[in-house]
């Protein structure tokens, strides 16, 4: 498997795109091409390797060829759709009705059959990214690889389970919510300790550290959650 995460910054969203096909001119086609229009990219060509990085990784859309080594699409769709919910377009050279309907029965959101045109393709893409955001449900906070399970409240990052104290999930969900906004602490402190509490405003600055810790690559250098000096934070993607 193959991360190809080095994408142009040019759209807004920045959205994560994994590509899984066997034939690898067209591989490297799609790819290529996806992250000229500023969709970073991953790429694998098994069955396997695509279940897994389906699973890992959290793309926000899945590219599945049909006709796989090891494991065919259709099975990694299904297998998928069982416990993901991330838009799923299928990659057939079958152009028959019927194969249509197995591949939108086996969960996938859309179907497009050999040869096609890049400019239909990345039609498709954007509407299946249009579908996701529209039909995302309001118990959820999504920021690229991260998910806030708002009800159950849980963080996942990259599929995994973070283990947040109460107040590292409030704080989150806090900046989150104010994406782009600078907060200052005494906000953060009312809105997350509540308007009674006494304490010093440097505690926000300790759990801020905490919670770099588990959701920045590197937290030592934040991209994420962004001092801004003598005021406070802001929260980015």
């Amino acid at each position: 498997m193959e991360n190809n995460s080095n994408a142009i910054m040019i759209t807004e969203d920045n959205k994560l795109i994994l590509v899984v096909e066997d034939d690898e001119t067209l591989l490297q086609t799609l790819a290529y091409n996806l992250k000229q229009e500023g969709y970073r990219v991953l790429t694998a060509s098994t069955g396997p390797d695509g279940l897994e990085a389906g699973r890992t990784e959290s793309p926000d859309l899945i590219v599945l060829d049909v006709m796989l080594p090891d494991l065919d699409g259709l099975s990694v769709c299904r297998i998928l759709r069982r416990q993901t919910d991330i838009p799923i377009i299928m990659l057939t050279a079958r152009s028959g009705e019927v194969d249509k309907i197995i591949g939108l029965d086996s969960g996938a959101d859309d179907y497009i059959t050999k040869p096609f045109g890049f400019g239909e393709f990345l039609a498709r893409v954007r509407a299946a990214l249009r579908r996701r955001v529209s039909n995302a449900p309001s118990n959820q906070l999504v920021s690229l690889d991260l998910l806030v399970d708002l009800i159950g409240r849980k963080v996942y990052k990259k599929g995994n389970l973070l283990n947040l104290s109460f107040k590292e999930f409030d704080l989150l969900v806090e900046l989150m919510r104010h994406k782009g906004a600078v907060l200052s602490r005494d906000l953060l402190l009312t809105k997350v300790w509540g308007y009674d509490y006494y304490g010093e405003s440097r505690t926000v600055d300790v759990h801020i550290r905490w919670l770099r810790e588990k959701i920045e690559e590197n937290p030592s250098k934040p991209t994420r959650i962004v001092t801004i000096r003598r005021i406070g934070y802001r929260f980015e993607e």
